[in-house]
């Protein structure tokens, strides 16, 4: 929806590619689907549930096996983002390499994004 035509509105590392296509794999699920919604203290935050199904509106990314669903409302926070996964001693998880956010809070949880242009 608010793509470029030839460029994907996300990408993978290849750590996180092999983290989504192993749990699709190990959960039966369709693809990864993400998110944003209000919440934390910075004002939005990440959402991410394995699915079922794709939704017909949904931005869809696949990359080496791995299938990521951008949900409608979050198409134009997440354009030109990166999906890493990190694996560590006390935390492993998923990390948004997002240039729309302008701040983060203190715990990574939350995010802002930057203003849109004035017209």
């Amino acid at each position: 929806m608010f793509g470029i035509p030839g460029k994907q509105a996300l990408t993978l590392t290849p750590r996180a590619a092999a983290q989504i296509t192993r749990l699709m794999a190990r959960d039966g699920k369709q693809g990864l689907r993400i998110g944003v919604r209000k919440g934390g203290c910075a004002g939005m935050e990440y959402t991410m549930d394995f699915a079922d199904s794709v939704n017909p509106m949904d931005e869809i990314v696949e990359q080496d096996g791995a299938r990521v669903m951008i949900a409608p409302m979050a198409q134009m926070f997440l354009f030109g983002t990166e999906i890493d996964y990190e694996n560590g001693l006390l935390e492993s998880g998923f990390r948004f390499n997002n240039p729309n956010v302008s701040e983060a809070c203190g715990c990574g949880e939350s995010i802002k994004f930057k203003d849109a242009p004035a017209a």
